[in-house]
């Protein structure tokens, strides 16, 4: 008779426990902090966190020694396209918006209704915008994770706006889901969706979703840096292009 319950495969429930722990806490955690939150000896985590460190899922910082989760993982719940990635199908795309804008650009999904930055083609100007890969953001204040909140169906739509926690991080931050939902709106209609300065002050970004055959956000690409270089004169002819750059890399994925 098979067994059920806990007694199933207990290293595989320890190691997508720490999976799920980390998860959750986007600016790491030590293997300390890991043992008391899953009640582990601390042997076991460190035995589970080796092998998927050496596997690519989490990753070790060399000074604080927490533990993050890679892009690898996230990339899980992605669609796959043979043998490529999501990363190495949209890597001409992101090379044109370069090419184009001169401003950084940058490969997002989303994970846990937030935005998490899986690649950046940094800019070439001296000044510029980059951040660390795997850095997340509110999706309420970012463009690239409006775009793809736009065209979610809408159960999913809903049980996204649910895990929004909405703050202002600048004066021009969305504060609620009343005042997102016209704005995912206007995305819909555009086909691509800003940011002015919602996260950052004087940044700003504008972004295109990368859509599946059914219509459905699985990953979208952004540009952001100083607003004196990214003006509202250039959003609709650089979201534009961007969006169809984006469709683009979306097709290449999947064929």
């Amino acid at each position: 008779m098979e067994s059920t319950g806990t007694s199933h495969a207990p290293a595989l429930q320890r190691g997508l426990a720490l999976l799920q722990a980390l998860a959750t806490r986007p600016n790491g955690a030590t293997q300390s902090d890991l043992a008391i939150q899953l009640k582990l000896p601390q042997t076991a985590v460190h035995r589970i966190a080796l092998a998927l460190e050496h596997l690519g899922y989490i990753q070790k910082h060399p000074a604080t020694r927490t533990l993050r989760v890679t892009h690898k993982l996230l990339l899980l719940g992605q669609p796959h396209s043979g043998g490529r990635s999501l990363i190495e199908a949209c890597m001409p795309s992101m090379r044109e918006i370069l090419e184009l804008t001169n401003e950084t650009t940058q490969l997002c999904v989303l994970a846990e209704a937030q935005c998490v930055i899986l690649e950046q083609l940094p800019s070439r100007h001296p000044f510029k915008y980059v951040v660390d890969l795997g850095s997340r953001a509110p999706t309420q204040c970012c463009a690239p994770g409006k775009a793809m909140l736009a065209f979610l169906p809408e159960p999913e739509l809903n049980a996204a706006l649910d895990q929004l926690t909405f703050q202002a991080f600048t004066p021009n931050s969305i504060l609620s889901a009343e005042a997102l939902l016209p704005e995912l709106e206007r995305i819909r209609k555009a086909g691509y969706a800003l940011d002015l300065a919602e996260h950052f002050e004087g940044i700003h970004c504008i972004a295109a979703p990368l859509l599946d055959a059914h219509g459905r956000p699985f990953a979208a690409i952004t540009i952001a840096g100083p607003s004196s270089r990214i003006p509202k004169s250039a959003f609709e002819r650089w979201g534009r292009a961007i969006a169809e750059t984006a469709a683009d890399a979306a097709l290449q994925f999947q064929l």
